[in-house]
């Protein structure tokens, strides 16, 4: 997972101010700059991005029979596994959890669970994790991955429409993080809910909130995009809550999360 900053518009130009070398020239024939189209990356760059990661994932994360089977189980049951997160985030929200010393976490947004299984393994012996899956099928097959990594005792999974579910979870058992993951035409109610949820000092974490740019393209009108422009709108005016977003290049393409912190 690559991370660089954001602006308005995704391509030459933008990625220009990384790729100058010590000479002051530009890495002009870098495949980054071939590009035919402004409606997304190339091929090109999607398997140049691949590649980058798959070579700092090769030095920096060790193989895991717990992870990459439920890779394959994810495969088999017929989720996309475009839905999961990289091994990059992965490992990211792994050592999160550890830097803050995080002992409840929440989750929205289960899946096959291979992000609950990536946080669930940084968690002390009395750690848990309530995490929310809206389907049935889903919550099958993460709640055997989960078994199968001997981390059911630090894992419970709430089925149903989050939007229902979190509601219900009282604050006076705050979570030091909260992975939102999910639906994003709901990010807004999520993020509100997850603020309710958190400490002080507290990290929320909110994945796919750059796709490929197009949150910044005023031009696009798109639910899912919509709801990340009313996400940051809130955080702009919320005196209780510091974020930034950080955009990534890596295996899923152009995305990137955002980040904040409760202050308060």
């Amino acid at each position: 997972m690559v991370l660089f900053p954001i602006t308005r518009n995704y391509g030459t130009r933008q990625l220009a101010l990384s790729m100058w070398n010590l000479s002051g020239k530009c890495h002009h024939r870098h495949p980054v700059f071939r590009r035919a189209s402004s409606l997304g990356p190339t091929r090109e760059q999607e398997l140049y991005w691949k590649r980058s990661d798959e070579y700092h994932n090769s030095f920096l994360i060790a193989p895991d029979e717990h992870l990459e089977r439920t890779r394959q189980r994810t495969l088999d049951a017929g989720i996309l596994p475009d839905f999961a997160v990289s091994e990059a985030l992965g490992k990211l929200l792994m050592l999160l959890c550890k830097s803050i010393n995080a002992k409840r976490v929440l989750e929205v947004g289960t899946l096959a669970g291979y992000s609950t299984i990536c946080m669930a393994k940084a968690l002390p012996k009395d750690g848990l994790i309530v995490t929310h899956e809206l389907l049935p099928e889903h919550a099958e097959v993460a709640t055997e991955n989960v078994a199968y990594a001997g981390l059911s005792n630090k894992v419970k999974i709430v089925v149903g429409p989050a939007v229902d579910t979190l509601p219900n979870l009282p604050s006076s058992e705050p979570f030091d993080l909260a992975f939102i993951d999910a639906d994003k035409e709901n990010n807004l109610n999520y993020f509100k809910q997850a603020e309710r949820l958190i400490r002080p000092g507290g990290v929320i974490i909110v994945d796919n909130v750059v796709r490929e740019g197009r949150t910044a393209d005023l031009d696009v009108v798109d639910r899912n995009v919509e709801e990340v422009r009313a996400l940051l709108k809130y955080i702009k005016a919320n005196a209780k809550v510091e974020a930034t977003t950080i955009a990534t290049v890596g295996t899923k393409g152009y995305d990137g999360f955002l980040y904040a912190v409760k202050t308060a």
